[in-house]
């Protein structure tokens, strides 16, 4: 037997080749040996960070971005292939660039004088201690050198917290989770930190609920051109590019359509975007008020329900009053509320999903009732990780 040909890379991320045998951090075009050995080829890249392949934020920082492209597509064709279905044309992967990431969730935890940062090593609880991050935006990261020396205050010995950092028009919102500062000293340590470092806001949840404890000023995110307020914690797409990619190609399916729905709107990504009359459903009522507020206060044509889609999806009958429908499901996707969107009097679909399996499987329920999947629009919004997101157009 001679050496094989690493051939695509599989789902979690190991090469494959022809035969089924798996090689982690290999790329399409190396060979593996019969003894396991690798010879890289053409498309292996030398990894950019310090702590790749350890640190379980990114997966795949070894292959070029042509065999990042591939992979992207290749998770989306599998799983419509596994619901019996054929990829329609697929439009070339968006990928976001490094260092653009402008939200993260990390871990901290304190043993002894030394407090650590990062993400946790791949299938582990190992936290590996960041010194260089080329996902994350720069002003995220400058923030952990002096998040060390606050957290060391602050947690307490062998205990473990989680550091939630946003980029808002303002500056940074931080979020300390399981994090307590219950003394005047502790008070004080973190209101000279958001001084100091100019935050936009900082809040701590200490196990009832996340609590601003600075912000000087009304904290918003800027989306469609409305500075909408940005809850604690709230939801928002990764990248700034991945979402100006994401709201064009939304907005190239709904084209002239007057009325539109925004089905799991969140805090008007889409909504804000569109030249029409739109309805923006949300189910969380933090985001669903701050749209709201965020489009009253520049009138736009929209009207915001607080509605939970799981358990009263919109019918076919209040569906059929719109010429599009845009919608964003959660990772679960949008099982309940495809049914009815199947029957509906609807003339297109923009569907964005952070889910190829679960968009595959809602895309079955609407090809099953007449819709045609037209094409697809990869974006990779979380470079060198193996998530995959995407926007399908559908229509009758």
């Amino acid at each position: 037997m001679s050496d094989e040909p690493i051939v695509r890379i599989a789902a979690r991320g190991d090469g494959i080749t022809a035969d089924g045998r798996h090689a982690p951090q290999s790329a399409p075009g190396d060979l593996l040996g019969i003894d396991g050995t690798l010879t890289h080829g053409p498309h292996h890249v030398d990894p950019p960070c310090r702590h790749y392949p350890a640190c379980g934020g990114c997966q795949l920082q070894h292959v070029d971005d042509e065999s990042f492209s591939q992979f992207l597509v290749d998770r989306i064709v599998g799983a419509l292939n596994g619901q019996k279905l054929d990829a329609p044309p697929i439009r070339p992967v968006h990928i976001s660039p490094p260092f653009a990431r402008r939200r993260v969730s990390l871990r901290a935890e304190r043993k002894g004088r030394r407090v650590t940062i990062g993400f946790n090593e791949e299938q582990s609880h190992t936290i590996v201690d960041l010194k260089q991050c080329d996902v994350m935006a720069p002003e995220l990261f400058a923030l952990l050198a002096p998040l060390r020396i606050l957290l060391l205050q602050l947690l307490k010995d062998k205990r473990a917290g989680n550091v939630q950092m946003t980029l808002a028009d303002q500056g940074v919102d931080l979020l300390l989770d399981k994090v307590e500062a219950d003394d005047l000293a502790a008070v004080e340590a973190l209101t000279d930190f958001a001084q100091a470092h100019r935050l936009a806001r900082l809040s701590l949840d200490t196990g009832n609920g996340a609590e601003a404890r600075w912000e000087p000023l009304p904290v918003t995110i800027t989306l469609g051109g409305v500075a909408v307020p940005l809850p604690v914690s709230a939801f928002l797409q990764a990248t700034a590019d991945g979402e100006a990619k994401l709201v064009a190609t939304v907005r190239e399916i709904v084209g002239d359509a007057a009325q539109v729905v925004d089905l799991f709107a969140g805090l008007g990504t889409f909504a804000l975007a569109l030249d029409a009359r739109v309805l923006a459903v949300e189910g969380a009522r933090d985001a669903a008020l701050a749209l709201k507020a965020g489009a009253g206060r520049v009138q736009r044509m929209l009207v915001v329900e607080l509605r939970d889609l799981s358990r009263r999806p919109l019918t076919r009958v209040e569906l059929g009053r719109f010429d599009a429908v845009v919608l964003d499901p959660p990772r679960a996707g949008a099982r309940e509320q495809m049914v009815e969107l199947a029957a509906a009097d609807v003339a297109r679909i923009a569907y964005v999903s952070c889910n190829p399996a679960t968009f595959a499987r809602d895309a079955r329920t609407l090809t099953d009732a007449g819709w045609r999947l037209e094409w697809i629009q990869p974006v990779g919004q979380f470079r060198w990780s193996t998530h995959a997101e995407l926007v399908g157009s559908f229509s009758r």
